[in-house]
Parts: C-alpha cells; sequence; structure tokens
C-alpha cells in the first residue's frame, strides 16, 4: 500500500497533523518511537481543555481518536532511512520493513542538550524547567533560579519575575555585560556569579563556595536540535536559532525537500504542547492540499 502520508513523530504535532489528513479520508501512517519531549513532566500545563492532565493521559486519549478513523495505520518504531522522492518516498523501519507513502511529515520533536551540572538531568522536567507558562504557576510564588547557559538565559531570567522572586546563576556561560546587569537589576533579578558544583534536593544549587541555595523551581534554557538525524541526511535545511536548530519551513510548512514536510518542535519556535498541535493542525491542512493541487 502506497499511504497519502507517512507521519514520522506520534506525539501530539504528530497526531493533530494526520486527523486532519485522516478526515480528508486519506490514507496516513504514523511511525512512533514513543519518545515524547514532555514524558519526563508529571503534568501537561498551558493546553486548553487539558490543564493538569498527565502527558501520557492525552496523548494515549489522542492516539484512541485517531485508531476509530479506517484511514490510520500505526506503526511503533524508529524510522531509520528515507528515499525517493514526491509522490514516490519509501521508508525503513528499524526492524527492515519498508512502507510507501506520498508525502513525508516529519513530527520527531527535538532533543535538549542542558548543562553538564551533576543532578540537573535527573530532575529535568520534574523541578528544572524551560518553559515558564507550561510550569511557572505550579511554583506559587516561590523562590526561582535560573540556570546560565546561553545568552537566551538573561531573557528567562528577565521574563520569570512574574511568577515568583528570581536568582541568576550564570555559572560563567552567560557575558555579564554592564547592559546585562543593568537590566537584571531593573527587573528585580538577584545576581549570584557563583560557579554551581551540583543540584540536590527538589531545586537547590550547591554553590563552590559551600553556599546551598534553594529554590522552588529551577529554568534553564536547553539549546535544541533535532531528534531524528534523518530530515539532515536527505538534505532537508537546517536553520540556526538562537535556541538551537531546527528545520526550515515555507509558510505551507513544507521543507526545502518537495513532498517533505515538518511541523511542531522541529520546525517551530517557541515551544509548547498547544504551539505544536496548532503547528501540526496546520501542517495536515497543508498536507492535504498538495495533494489536492499537486501544481502549487
Amino acid at each position: 500500500m502506497t499511504h497519502d502520508l507517512i507521519v514520522i513523530g506520534g506525539s501530539y504535532a504528530g497526531m493533530a497533523a494526520a486527523l486532519q489528513v485522516l478526515r480528508a479520508r486519506r490514507r496516513v501512517l504514523v511511525i512512533d518511537a514513543g519518545l515524547r519531549r514532555n514524558r519526563f513532566a508529571r503534568h501537561a500545563h498551558g493546553f486548553l481543555g487539558q490543564d493538569g492532565v498527565p502527558p501520557e493521559q492525552i496523548a494515549a486519549e489522542a492516539r484512541a481518536q485517531l485508531l476509530a478513523y479506517p484511514g490510520l495505520t500505526w506503526l511503533e518504531g524508529e524510522a531509520v532511512a528515507l528515499h525517493g522522492a514526491r509522490d514516490a518516498f519509501e521508508v525503513v523501519l528499524g526492524q527492515g520493513r519498508r512502507v510507501a507513502g506520498r508525502r513525508i511529515l516529519f513530527a520527531t520533536g527535538v532533543r535538549d542538550a542542558l548543562p553538564a551540572i551533576e543532578g540537573l538531568e535527573d530532575r529535568w522536567g520534574r523541578s528544572v524547567f524551560h518553559c515558564p507558562y507550561c510550569h511557572g504557576y505550579e511554583l506559587d510564588g516561590g523562590a526561582i533560579g535560573v540556570l546560565g547557559s546561553s545568552p537566551m538565559s538573561v531573557h528567562q531570567a528577565e521574563l520569570l519575575g512574574d511568577w515568583g522572586p528570581v536568582t541568576f546563576v550564570p555559572n560563567g556561560a552567560v557575558p555579564l555585560t554592564e547592559e546585562v546587569r543593568a537590566t537584571l537589576s531593573q527587573r528585580g533579578v538577584t545576581l549570584d556569579e557563583t560557579p554551581v558544583l551540583r543540584v540536590e534536593g527538589e531545586a537547590d544549587l550547591r554553590l563552590a563556595d559551600g553556599r546551598l541555595l534553594s529554590f522552588a523551581g529551577l529554568f534553564v534554557a536547553t539549546t535544541v536540535s533535532p531528534a531524528s538525524p534523518l530530515p539532515e541526511q536527505i538534505g532537508c535545511e537546517i536553520t540556526q536559532t538562537a535556541m538551537g536548530s531546527i528545520l526550515r519551513t515555507d509558510g505551507s510548512k513544507q521543507t526545502s525537500i518537495p513532498g517533505i514536510y515538518a511541523c511542531g518542535d522541529v520546525a517551530h519556535l517557541p515551544h509548547s504542547v498547544s504551539l505544536a498541535v496548532g503547528d501540526g493542525a496546520m501542517a495536515g491542512a497543508q498536507v492535504h492540499r498538495s495533494l489536492v493541487w499537486p501544481e502549487m
């Protein structure tokens, strides 16, 4: 069977895109490796109608709704190779199975690179976060620590003041110009330039001078990159941003290769479940339009 669309990545954006094409009575294959970006979080927030719901519950309910459409095929596994061209793509799965599709949609999400600080990764998604709109409210106005990782960290420290008192710990990763210092001071941000040894407790920083800074939560600006190597391997253009690398797409969500589309975190900034779903819905509609009007 040749599917009208093969979606590589079965998380929120990929499912939202698949839904639009399924409702157009087209054949859709979703290949899902099961590695949602927010799998470490206990609850998803800021997503209208699903605020506070565990991410795995949202994903499971969405998948069940997609499976009600007869045009859907769902395969659990990893796409390891992609060949062909528009209207004649072939995807190879990890177990060697080959599937054919007219259009490809990358909804693989991104990987988050964290600073190499002991204990930081273990708390990712639990008490260490990147999005204040997703996790800031639940800190209940408590003290917030912002760890330096890139110039985006200063932006985080400025923004987070609406969620609680902020201490910015640059940890040698961010140049502290006089302008930066003045901006942080104007926003009421406390600055502590002592190097960080490790993260302890829920969200406490042990500093090199022995002090322990206690926080309700920590925020860090991660550096992102596409979670799958396939887009780059087949030649999709990559865009470098202040937050890392994502796939370049045009207004129709098509990548630099005809017939290959991308949506969600791997192709759109900023990142949240709400924005991923919206981007996926747009991508699905655009894919369907390309099937109806291939000359466009």
